[in-house]
């Protein structure tokens, strides 16, 4: 069995890695898109909006709920895919570890 100190200093070692995993999340992008392309929405795959695009089309069409639905609809996509990629991130980060199936970071 390991003593205390190879103990804390693994958690020390997880708790970098889990930060700089943290932070690298805020540096990779996705797009979400809705209505053929329309709509648009760039996020973090943390979740931070950056950016929104809307074709110009849409703005001339009146039609506020479509336009609405189209802006979540983009959204829903954009998050979907921050998930997956924090998710892609999360498992190359604790790839090496000795963790039990189904434990999951962060605490």
């Amino acid at each position: 069995m390991q003593n205390i100190d190879d103990i804390m200093r693994m958690a020390q070692n997880v708790q970098k890695q889990l930060s700089d995993a943290q932070a690298e999340l805020d540096n990779i992008e996705v797009e979400g898109a809705a209505g053929g392309g329309m709509v648009k929405i760039r996020c973090t795959a943390k979740g931070r909006i950056i950016g929104v695009s809307l074709d110009p089309s849409l703005l001339n069409a009146g039609d506020k709920e479509m336009l609405e639905d189209l802006i979540a609809a983009a959204f829903n996509d954009a998050r979907a895919k921050a998930d997956t990629a924090s998710n892609e991130q999360m498992q190359k980060m604790t790839a090496g570890m000795p963790l039990p199936p189904g434990f999951k970071l962060p605490f």
